[in-house]
């Protein structure tokens, strides 16, 4: 198994777990805030060695970004599947605008299927966004200025692999 871990942002010594304290004591730096591995990385780096912006990223690369999305809360089933309601408001509708509507069947299977679009939580999970352009690198403050949209709300970290 050949993997890179490559760490993140100060953290203090009480808001790291003692496990991960071994860990970067191992590796002779301070506690960070997050932790991440890379497969099968192609430069070799010693334990604790920096990685400079430039040496993997440069102006006109095309790049994924990883990172997790907005969380949106319980939506119903209309702003999370985009369904489109009963359709009319007379004929003895009432209050059922926005409803699914039937989810299953009778007698047989006496069930609903799994995988059934419903309402539940929206949002919060993993996304990656492809082939967006690296704009410009400015290194001496350690940026990456990327055209498109990135996963995540602002302040989260994302993952940027080529």
């Amino acid at each position: 198994y050949d993997a890179l871990q490559l760490a993140y942002g100060e953290a203090n010594q009480k808001n790291v777990t003692q496990p991960l304290s071994g860990h970067f004591s191992n590796a002779n730096t301070t506690p960070k805030q997050k932790v991440v591995e890379f497969r099968n990385y192609p430069a070799a780096k010693a334990i604790g060695e920096a990685i400079e912006l430039t040496e993997v990223f440069s102006e006109g690369d095309t790049v994924h970004a990883i990172g997790t999305s907005k969380g949106k809360g319980f939506q119903g089933v209309v702003t999370r599947h985009k369904f489109s309601g009963v359709g009319q408001s007379t004929h003895g509708q009432n209050n059922r605008l926005r409803a699914p509507g039937s989810v299953g069947a009778s007698a047989w299977p006496s069930r609903v299927f799994k995988g059934v679009r419903m309402a539940g939580r929206m949002g919060n999970e993993r996304e990656k966004t492809k082939n967006l352009k690296i704009v410009k690198l400015l290194p001496e403050k350690n940026l990456i200025l990327i055209q498109g949209s990135v996963p995540g709300f602002k302040g989260s970290f994302v993952i940027i692999e080529k």
